[in-house]
């Protein structure tokens, strides 16, 4: 069981569309069931995953997304996986780095697993980590599916290591292996939990800019490095939105929002504030970032409004468009404020 997408969860935690398409290894190889967030609140119902939970009996419980702008009570989680005796995993792919920096709740007290991309909010190169736990189980744990196997031992070493090599991968990248170690000796400094306060001050400032502007954000605001912006309101759907910021050269990310019926056409758009703190912005920077957004957003339904709904007259309507030039014209003058890390135009060697 897993989180469902356009809740928040992600692709890989056993979604499939609602016609019943499977979409990725965890859904097409097992049975998989959703559970999803009160559609009045947008945050996680725990009463009716509990529900679900218990008639549904899964074998591994996961808690963790890609687009869930809020806590999770991993507390609860355990409850839930206790009653029904499933074991308890966490995706934080994307939390990561505030799970280093001791800025959101950790999942290591409640679960058995934890897994993690290291390239998100970690801000490591691309890959990923497994933790998960070894030696004698709690006494008060219900005892896993695996019971008569176990001995009242967690049983994941063998079984993970084996699927990872040989199962399913080989040829250790030492490239990889060394960027990996820089990027978590650079996760245990000061400067880096710095760093993370930052992006949640930023990611606050950035939510409180578009709210004064009356956009509607899933669950009303954020807690952690994103936020989930609903565009239905708006008459917009996540792609002509994604495709407006693209040509103002602003790099967003069409989102399923609660209610949408597919990921092709979302109703949302997930927003980070990670990269442009890395580039050094604060709170008063994005208030001018989220001016460029909402002005996007304008321009994309003023287009939508005067060239009609098909897809092809929207791409027409945005081409040669003054609005759209001004407005990177714009976004390109205060980017150019901020260097790339480890980027320092001044010494390179093709300047000109």
């Amino acid at each position: 069981m897993g989180l469902d997408s356009p809740s928040g969860g992600h692709l890989s935690h056993g979604y499939y569309t609602s016609s019943g398409k499977k979409v990725s290894g965890a859904s097409i190889f097992f049975e998989s069931f959703p559970y999803k967030v009160n559609p009045n609140t947008g945050y996680i119902d725990y009463e009716k995953l509990e529900e679900k939970a218990l008639d549904f009996r899964p074998k591994i419980l996961i808690c963790g997304g890609s687009s869930y702008p809020r806590e999770w009570d991993y507390g609860r989680f355990r409850q839930i996986a206790d009653k029904c005796g499933a074991v308890l995993m966490c995706d934080m792919a994307h939390i990561s780095g505030l799970v280093a920096a001791q800025e959101c709740v950790s999942p290591f007290d409640y679960c058995d697993i934890v897994t993690s991309t290291t390239h998100k909010s970690l801000r490591g190169p691309r890959g990923g980590i497994i933790f998960y736990r070894r030696g004698l189980k709690p006494r008060k744990r219900v005892p896993s599916i695996y019971q008569s196997e176990d001995n009242g031992h967690y049983d994941f070493d063998e079984r993970i290591n084996f699927a990872v090599f040989p199962s399913l991968q080989g040829g250790p990248h030492n490239n990889h292996i060394a960027a990996l170690a820089v990027a978590l000796k650079q996760v245990a400094t000061p400067e880096f939990k710095s760093y993370i306060q930052q992006v949640k001050r930023n990611s606050q400032a950035l939510a409180s800019a578009l709210l004064k502007r009356n956009c509607k954000l899933v669950t009303g605001g954020t807690d952690n490095h994103l936020l989930l912006w609903d565009l239905r309101p708006l008459g917009l759907t996540g792609n002509r939105y994604e495709k407006v910021c693209e040509m103002c050269h602003l790099t967003v990310n069409k989102n399923a929002v609660f209610g949408d019926s597919g990921a092709m056409s979302p109703g949302g758009v997930r927003i980070g504030t990670p990269a442009m703190t890395s580039r050094g912005c604060v709170e008063e920077d994005f208030e001018i970032i989220a001016e460029f957004l909402f002005k996007a957003a304008q321009i994309a339904s003023v287009v939508l409004r005067e060239h009609g709904k098909l897809q092809k007259d929207f791409l027409k309507g945005l081409q040669n468009n003054k609005e759209i030039l001004e407005l990177r014209a714009s976004v390109e003058k205060f980017a150019s404020q901020f260097e790339m890390p480890g980027f320092d135009v001044s010494t390179m060697k093709y300047n000109n």
